[in-house]
């Protein structure tokens, strides 16, 4: 039987969007290990989906799967309901899907534009709206935490750094960023705990092409300046920290998890 390192997440129930792949499945995996219930969102994929619940459970956590499209109002507060349904409230938020449709600017269609601000920025505002609101309407549980609620938003070394080739992205993420700050200036008074996570370059199928063969993985070190690309379990364990109360007093700041990427490593050599 897997034993869990910590139990700082018993009793707590947490939302994970775009968790049947990539950073997604780590983090549902490790808030899972320190106990917390987790709902593994997903839009596609039914049978990754299932695939993580299942090592969830086989470790002895709880888990279930729920399918819905982040964009979609109707389908996050379905999502919300079957949740406090099946487990009573909701306890963390990890606001994690999102995706990319690279162009150059001059070239990219309104449609790319819309479809990438749509799911990675108003599918979070619609989710943090959701646990807002579940927050606000159960009040305290001080049995399991010190915060009303936890939300951890997933941005990218992108919210500060220029991305030439994708705009919508970066814009996406810089919206990210000032919405989660936006939002922990107004719901920090009521112990509402938000913050960011922002990844480098992480070993993900959305970015394999920079990472797998030794050549890509090569030139991608030049702009980290720790020297190795980052693993999906490396935002997993931030995450658990983050959603802890170990973490309390940190409050409306992004957490950048990047090997050094935003130093800017392009200047080490005076520019």
């Amino acid at each position: 039987m897997y034993q869990r390192p910590n139990d700082r997440l018993k009793n707590q129930t947490c939302i994970v969007t775009g968790a049947n792949s990539g950073i997604g499945r780590a983090v549902a995996v490790a808030m899972a290990r320190d106990g917390a219930n987790v709902v593994v969102n997903y839009v596609f994929g039914d049978e990754s989906a299932r695939q993580v619940v299942d090592e969830i459970v086989q470790q002895g956590g709880t888990a279930i799967a729920f399918k819905c499209d982040v964009s979609k109002e109707d389908q996050v507060i379905a999502m919300f309901q079957e949740t406090v349904r099946t487990f009573g409230t909701v306890d963390i938020l990890v606001n994690n899907a999102g995706l990319q449709r690279d162009a150059n600017f001059h070239e990219m269609s309104l449609k790319d534009w819309q479809f990438v601000l749509d799911v990675n920025l108003t599918g979070q505002f619609l989710c943090a709206r959701e646990a807002i609101r579940e927050y606000l309407r159960r009040g305290m549980r001080p049995d399991v935490s010190v915060a009303l609620g936890k939300i951890l938003c997933m941005s990218s070394v992108h919210e500060v750094i220029p991305w030439a080739g994708h705009v919508n992205y970066a814009a996406s993420k810089g919206g990210v960023m000032l919405m989660m700050k936006s939002l922990a200036q107004e719901y920090g008074p009521v112990k509402i705990r938000i913050n960011s996570i922002g990844p480098g370059a992480i070993k993900t199928p959305i970015n394999r092409v920079a990472w797998e063969t030794p050549e890509a993985e090569a030139k991608l070190l030049g702009l980290i300046p720790y020297k190795r690309v980052g693993e999906t379990s490396d935002i997993g364990a931030a995450a658990v920290w983050l959603a802890s109360d170990e973490s309390d007093y940190i409050h409306g700041t992004t957490i950048f998890v990047d090997g050094g990427m935003t130093l800017y490593p392009g200047f080490t050599e005076n520019g």
